[in-house]
């Protein structure tokens, strides 16, 4: 009499191809039939070439090779490992996702190879030391927040902070935010939500990872005509720091001409000011974080104009100075 799991046995097939083989670790056909066994599957030789061809007719990238005997694997695959080495990496220093999130994603990221790629792909992890939020809804929130936007509806949330005990500060006393949601986006190895605000006409963004309680509502929104540009705005506000929106005409020295490619596009245009120097103006949200990124490069690169930038880098630096007189 047939065992139940019989009829499976394709299926047992394509599982066992696919997490014991690959371009190196090729299987035998006496192999496979003493996996199919452990799954109290019998198979004879005949049978398991007939199986083979199937899943090569199905679309499976079935390979062989003959050394002393033939051996077959799973050539290409949905993903291949340096793409999902890619993952790994981009899971690792994801800081909204938490660490145990972490882990579980790239436990699923590795049952995408074989199991020898796998191991591969463990030698690469690295989570313990990482910088991640403590927010376990994360993944919930992003689904939420993806659901509004498509639906063009409004949500609710609470919004905190931590404090030196990581013990959450809700803002505006816990009472909840009312936003119109437009895009999500990744900026700084953080997920921001950005939100259009029809009284100032104006958009604003807020850290994904410190909202909860998030709940969409059944009141649409609309969006102003024009079409927003998400990687516009999210090289305005640079950093996703907040401020006042401003044209500012910059100095650089002419090894600096990569960094604002990287930072503003290359679509931006340099004016040569000499040999040594070049200037842009572009449009930013002049905040903490951009006037501190001005100041890393040091004599590489001044604030032309307007004045009360200039100023208020200035200012920005004396404080800074201050700080370190007084000790």
């Amino acid at each position: 009499m047939k065992h139940p799991n019989q009829k499976l046995k394709l299926l047992y097939l394509l599982k066992i191809l696919m997490e014991r083989t690959d371009e190196e670790h090729p299987i035998t056909v006496p192999q496979i039939i003493e996996e199919l066994a452990k799954y109290d599957i019998s198979a004879e030789r005949k049978s398991v070439y007939n199986d083979l061809e199937c899943l090569e007719l199905f679309g499976i990238d079935i390979c062989s090779e003959k050394s002393k005997t033939y051996g077959y694997y799973i050539g290409s695959r949905e993903f291949e490992l340096p793409e999902l080495k890619l993952l790994v990496d981009s899971v690792q220093a994801s800081k909204f996702i938490t660490k145990k999130k972490s882990m579980e994603l790239i436990s699923k990221i590795e049952h995408l190879t074989s199991n020898a790629n796998a191991r591969k792909l463990q030698r690469q992890v690295y989570v313990t030391n990482r910088a991640k939020t403590l927010n376990e809804r994360i993944y919930y929130n992003v689904d939420i927040i993806h659901e509004a936007i498509a639906e063009r509806r409004m949500i609710t949330f609470r919004y905190f902070d931590l404090d030196i005990r990581k013990n959450k500060i809700y803002r505006k006393n816990g009472d909840l935010y009312k936003e119109s949601p437009v895009s999500l986006t990744w900026d700084d190895e953080n997920y921001y939500l950005v939100t259009y605000k029809e009284k100032y006409d104006s958009y604003t963004h807020y850290r994904v990872d410190k909202m909860e309680d998030i709940s969409v509502s059944d009141e649409k929104f609309i969006l102003p005509d024009a079409e927003f540009d998400i990687s516009e705005y999210a090289k305005s506000v640079f950093g996703m720091f907040g401020g006042d929106k401003t044209s500012v005409t910059l100095k650089f020295d002419n090894d600096l001409t990569g960094v604002v490619f990287d930072q503003f596009g290359t679509e931006k245009i340099l004016t040569a000011i000499d040999d040594n120097h070049f200037k842009c103006t572009v449009d930013v949200s002049v905040s903490r974080k951009f006037l501190a990124w001005v100041i890393s490069f040091g004599t590489k690169a001044e604030i032309l104009e307007p004045k009360e930038v200039r100023e208020e880098l200035v200012r920005m630096m004396d404080n800074i100075k201050n700080i370190y007189n007084e000790k």
